[in-house]
């Protein structure tokens, strides 16, 4: 992964809007046929896949399909406008129902949750980018009424419901990163996880039996075992802490009888 950071929504907003909804004007016939806005696109992620964010340029994506850079240029402005396609794109969601759980609001959350991590483990580009002000295309939005239709019934208010998905997001995009540094540092340095501990070892348990650290000490040997699934545990801990706001919006007949008694007389 590069240091970097990219900002998504930082090209032309307009322009970006009418490639994403596909309401601009196409480009004449070009002199590479089969050169398309989609498969620029495909082949930029391909490239953020393989190389890195950093990697993706114009000439590059321009190299790879076979054609010159200015062919390109027939069919996205910029680099800028380009990310906020790649973006959509990768966010594309499944035709597959069963994707988002077979079952309640829960399930659904929980499959979401599981399938974004996935899908910042495919591009790990994405960790890179600043979303903060995304551009919403067609892709974003299939996938939001997709999730949004499932969890509709938890009661909760529109907002609240928004912020049920920022809160997964927020969560997975940590232990994403958390994931993705820990293979990074291990390319880097040459060592494995399991020698980078052992060769702390001899410091850290001279450090436990010392006496500084009773609580450290007392703790088992699995403690910080790589057998424990830390992702599927805070995962779930999050969803108990919705399931105790659903329930309580449930036990007082759900938030449209409280909106409407706090509606001024």
């Amino acid at each position: 992964m590069a240091s970097g950071t990219e900002t998504s929504g930082s090209g032309d907003v307009t322009r970006t809007l009418e490639l994403l909804w596909d309401t601009g004007r196409r480009p004449s016939r070009g002199p590479k046929p089969g050169l398309t806005l989609e498969r620029i696109v495909e082949a930029a992620v391909e490239i953020a896949d393989r190389d890195g964010l950093g990697a993706v340029s114009m000439r590059r994506i321009a190299t790879e399909l076979g054609t010159g850079t200015m062919s390109l240029y027939r069919y996205v402005p910029g680099k800028a406008e380009l990310l906020d396609l790649m973006l959509d794109r990768v966010q594309r969601p499944s035709e597959d129902p069963g994707d988002l759980g077979d079952g309640d609001w829960r399930s659904a959350l929980e499959a979401l949750g599981h399938a974004t991590l996935a899908l910042y483990r495919r591009h790990t580009w994405l960790l890179e980018v600043n979303q903060s002000r995304p551009i919403l295309g067609p892709s974003a939005l299939d996938g939001m009424e997709k999730v949004l239709a499932r969890i509709k019934p938890m009661g909760l208010t529109d907002p609240e419901l928004v912020s049920a998905l920022v809160l997964i997001d927020g969560y997975v995009v940590g232990a994403a990163r958390t994931q993705v540094y820990q293979e990074e540092a291990e390319r880097t340095s040459g060592l494995t996880d399991a020698q980078f501990w052992q060769a702390q070892e001899p410091v850290l348990v001279k450090a436990m039996t010392s006496g500084r650290y009773p609580v450290l000490a007392s703790l088992s040997e699995d403690a910080f075992g790589t057998g424990f699934d830390h992702f599927g545990f805070g995962l779930q801990r999050i969803l108990d802490g919705l399931e105790v706001l659903v329930a309580a919006r449930n036990a007082t007949d759900g938030p449209a009888g409280s909106a409407a008694a706090e509606q001024p007389s």
